[in-house]
């Protein structure tokens, strides 16, 4: 039996899921992506700013991101993205972009961050891909 069809707690499916990527290092990778775009100085501070954490923990959480492979870091100098980071950066600022939209339409509020937030971790390929082309309908029907 495959085990997507069984029950698990939510530690769980963690522990199935075969991704060394926390949910604490698709944040982090992701604001970067997001400052990048923005065209934002990539810094231990800016990061620290936009995600309300303290410098230390920016830091320690980009020498594991150094030890991925998903940027190059080094103490007081600066960050950049790897090929590496830039390719789950652009999947995961893109998953948050298309949950947010769907949350917009369906609480029909304007901001929605925090529940985007809780549920950007947990939802599969499928699921997000079945979610835009659900959305290009019901957008082009809106029009």
């Amino acid at each position: 039996m495959d085990t997507r069809d069984e029950f698990h707690t939510l530690n769980g499916y963690r522990l199935l899921n075969d991704s060394h990527l926390t949910e604490s290092m698709e944040d982090y990778l992701e604001m970067i992506f997001r400052l990048k775009n923005n065209n934002v100085e990539i810094s231990i501070k800016n990061i620290a700013e936009k995600l309300h954490v303290r410098p230390s923990s920016v830091s320690k959480m980009c020498r594991k991101l150094c030890d991925f492979d998903y940027l190059s870091f080094e103490k007081y100098g600066a960050i950049s993205l790897a090929e590496k980071g830039i390719e789950i950066g652009s999947y995961l600022f893109w998953r948050h972009t298309l949950l947010e939209r769907l949350l917009k339409k369906i609480n029909d509020k304007d901001f929605c961050l925090e529940q985007v937030e809780k549920i950007e971790h947990f939802i599969d390929d499928i699921t997000l891909h079945n979610l835009e082309r659900f959305l290009l309908v019901i957008e082009k029907d809106v029009l």
